[in-house]
């Protein structure tokens, strides 16, 4: 029996971890064992030797932070007083979910019922909870959000748990996702078992009489034992100060260039760094299929590659076993959009695409390379249907469209298919017909 979405919710690096992609409620198992490293153990030298090795090496320190980095003297100083010097560095510090101010200043009665889901620690913690308690409102309607929500929601149809959700979008993926497709996702939410509450702006928080009450702008309040906080991640930029290095305005993150260069020696990769991507401009991107491509880049570019960024990460969600999409490039409910749908089957839902990998990941960073000979079909340009209120969205595509041209794409309950939507991006063309693209990504097969 399948009861919930399939996908890898905890990372913990610097040791091997054993994911388990059954966050909180299913009873298929999946398990895959991952490492941070990428060789055996024995690859690796002592940090202590490292400056004793004839032809160099590869040392990872561990329990370790760095407080002070001088770009001047090529060195950076530990927690301990240890100065370390480099030629070239990368700065990978990613960052730190973020709180809310009300929450912070609600004291510790309130803290030690909030969670903010980002460690190991939070999922155990967070699983032992859901099982006691008899009230969990998570804040935010995000990617994160929306996932835990219908998590504990399908948890809730078998227990008395209450599930609330709450943000202040009018939809669920509201800064994501267009508006009926919004509107649709929030009914698909409230399916799960969750009372969803859009337009909530929370005014204070405080803990009375065992429980936590949740004062809302609009007067509405919410009572609840325990809060889970998903409102997004905070770059970690503390180095910025001391290394001298800007940190954009607008995105946050440390500012980089194309080739993800900082100074002439420094780098920045992952969630930390605010890049210019050649195709969509600067951008800062949170997601784990990026982290990979990023590191990858800088690591080329630090040894003279001098490429610019130019390889679409992706990132996957999914709500509930039944609906999931891939999404990459550009994808803000702001920007005007093009939807083509069509009649899902049983295979179209990230059940069945996990059950055919078999490894509970769908889709991987993948090489432009595998949809290079992709080209749309000509055709005299029709009219793009227009969704209607109350439709089922079985499958389909959506397109992000900037000054008439196609800068992010999301591939609903439609798998496997990134490299065609990554080619369409780098390509960078005015498109006269959006529903002939579509018929790219096969969606009105059976």
């Amino acid at each position: 029996m399948y009861e919930g979405w399939v996908r890898p919710q905890i990372q913990e690096y610097g040791r091997s971890v054993v994911y388990n992609f059954r966050p909180l409620f299913t009873d298929i198992a999946v398990l895959c064992v991952c490492s941070i490293y990428f060789q055996p153990q024995s690859f690796y030298v002592k940090p202590q030797d490292l400056p004793e090795v004839e032809n160099g090496g590869v040392a990872v320190l561990n329990g370790k932070k760095v407080l002070y980095m001088d770009v001047r003297g090529n060195k950076v100083t530990l927690d301990d007083g240890t100065e370390i010097s480099y030629d070239k560095c990368l700065i990978a510090t990613g960052g730190s979910p973020r709180n809310l101010h009300a929450i912070e200043r609600a004291g510790e009665d309130v803290k030690k019922r909030t969670t903010l889901f980002r460690k190991i620690d939070d999922f155990k913690s967070l699983e032992k909870i859901s099982r006691e308690a008899k009230s969990i409102t998570i804040i935010g309607g995000g990617f994160l959000g929306s996932e835990l929500a219908c998590a504990l929601g399908r948890r809730a149809k078998d227990s008395s748990l209450e599930v609330n959700q709450m943000f202040p979008e009018r939809g669920n993926m509201g800064k994501v996702l267009p508006e009926y497709l919004s509107n649709w996702t929030t009914e698909k939410v409230r399916r799960e078992g969750v009372n969803v509450m859009p337009e909530a702006l929370v005014k204070s928080v405080s803990y009375q009489d065992d429980k936590v009450e949740i004062k809302l702008k609009d007067g509405r309040v919410v009572r609840t034992d325990h809060i889970v906080a998903a409102v997004g991640l905070e770059p970690s930029v503390e180095l910025a100060k001391s290394a001298g290095l800007e940190v954009d305005s607008d995105f946050g993150g440390f500012r980089v260039n194309a080739e993800l260069q900082a100074r002439s020696n420094i780098w920045v990769a992952g969630d930390a760094a605010c890049f210019y991507d050649i195709k969509l401009g600067r951008r800062r991107v949170e997601h784990h299929d990026h982290a990979v491509v990023s590191g990858r880049l800088a690591g080329e570019n630090m040894t003279g590659a001098n490429k610019p960024y130019w390889h679409q990460s992706m990132f996957w969600s999914d709500l509930g076993p039944d609906v999931g999409y891939e999404a990459i490039g550009i994808v803000d409910s702001s920007l005007p959009t093009v939807g083509v749908f069509a009649k899902a089957t049983a295979k179209d839902t990230p059940k069945a695409a996990t059950e055919e990998s078999g490894t509970g990941i769908r889709s991987e960073s993948e090489t432009e390379a595998v949809a290079s000979g992709a080209t749309v079909p000509a055709k005299v340009p029709s009219i793009p249907k227009v969704p209607e209120q109350g439709e089922d969205y079985g499958k389909g595509v959506i397109f992000y469209l900037r000054d008439k041209v196609v800068v992010g794409i999301i591939l609903w309950n439609v798998f496997n298919r990134m490299p065609i939507a990554r080619k369409i991006i780098k390509d960078g063309e005015e498109h006269a017909d959006l529903n002939e693209v579509a018929k790219l990504f096969n969606i009105h097969e059976d």
